[in-house]
């Protein structure tokens, strides 16, 4: 089973987590921390933990826990907090990285749901978490500047699949879907995959609850 680490430094929190997580039999090992250096280093210890953070009392800044996550990829992240700004949600939750959101004032239902799908490896994002950042997309306005298949590929980037699982899918070569990348970031003049897929958003080629899940 899955390791969780819980990262909070309210005691009350981490023990009630941790209840549920026992009575729900989710998880195999579970680890408290209450800084950021003893989350660092339960995550050299445990890689692939699925770990559930407060940030807001944690001390822990949006590009560290970024910078955290780009580090152990094999990670999936649960945010477990009472407030979440609008511009904080977006820019975590349009890093390409995997994190999920569910809050404190959410039902024992959701919150038991939200770290079920953690220990099966899935991106949870509560529906307060969707509003906000559903509200925060532009209308879908924005020119049609790709072919289908780039559009299809870009498609495929923002659900998170590699080039070579694109490839795979498609039928196609590594080359053919590594130019179509390319040809993608060229007519949408960015450079990486975080802003090709804030355009995939805006123009309706992911939906925000589709990109999350």
């Amino acid at each position: 089973m899955r390791p969780f680490i819980l990262a909070d430094n309210q005691y009350i929190t981490r023990v009630g987590v941790a209840a549920l997580l026992r009575r729900e039999a989710l998880a195999g090992v579970v680890v408290e921390v209450a800084t950021p250096a003893g989350l660092m280093d339960a995550l050299a210890r445990h890689p692939g933990a699925a770990v559930v953070l407060d940030y807001t009392l944690f001390g822990f800044t949006e590009t560290r826990m970024l910078n955290a996550s780009a580090r152990y990829r094999d990670a999936l992240w649960l945010l477990f907090s009472d407030e979440l700004s609008r511009p904080f949600l977006r820019q975590v939750l349009l890093s390409g990285q995997r994190f999920g959101v569910v809050m404190k004032t959410d039902a024992g239902e959701e919150v038991v749901t939200a770290l079920a799908r953690a220990a099966a490896d899935e991106v949870y994002l509560c529906e307060q978490a969707a509003r906000l950042l559903d509200e925060g997309i532009p209308a879908r306005d924005v020119p049609d500047r790709l072919t289908a298949s780039e559009r299809g590929v870009l498609r495929a980037i923002a659900l998170g699949k590699t080039t070579k699982e694109i490839a795979f899918e498609q039928c196609l070569s590594f080359h053919t879907i590594n130019t179509h990348r390319k040809n993608i970031f060229r007519k949408l003049a960015v450079n990486n995959a975080h802003d090709a897929i804030k355009y995939a958003l805006r123009a309706g080629i992911v939906d925000v609850a589709e990109y999350c899940i």
